[in-house]
């Protein structure tokens, strides 16, 4: 298993975050390693609505299904599934006394199969990527 944890602050209010976070589409905005994200279907977003998503990773091309698996005032959490990954976003967030929000993000991902050996190989590749993740998430969070 590979994991990812930041911590940063944003300069919006929690409420307005939280519901930008919410629909995962945005993570085309956000997430440097994300070329495509789509919605598998209509309605609104709630617990079980999916997504999908297309990465790129060591220059491969990767697709994963997204749900949204709990969805509070202060707490998001997606899973992304695939044959060879189960990808978990934790995004857990507080109001801060000046207006703005402190985003604690975490990122797992289990390979199955044999994948699970290259899991370690990689980590120092994903710390990179949660670098980039997070200046890119504060910047276009902070421009809304």
């Amino acid at each position: 298993m590979v994991s990812v944890s930041r911590s940063f602050d944003v300069s919006k209010p929690i409420g307005q975050v939280v519901n930008y976070l919410a629909d995962f589409a945005h993570a085309e905005e956000w997430d440097p390693g994300t070329k495509t994200c789509k919605p598998s279907g209509s309605g609104p977003l709630d617990v079980g609505s999916t997504w999908h998503n297309v990465s790129v990773f060591r220059g491969k091309q990767t697709e994963l299904t997204y749900r949204l698996v709990r969805r509070e005032a202060d707490r998001l959490v997606f899973e992304g599934t695939n044959k060879t990954a189960t990808s978990t976003d934790d995004l857990k967030f507080t109001a801060l006394p000046a207006g703005g929000t402190r985003i604690a993000y975490q990122a797992h991902i289990a390979f199955h199969g044999l994948t699970k050996l290259v899991g370690w190989a990689v980590q120092g590749e994903f710390n990179r990527l949660g670098d980039l993740t997070q200046a890119q998430m504060t910047r276009v969070i902070n421009a809304l």
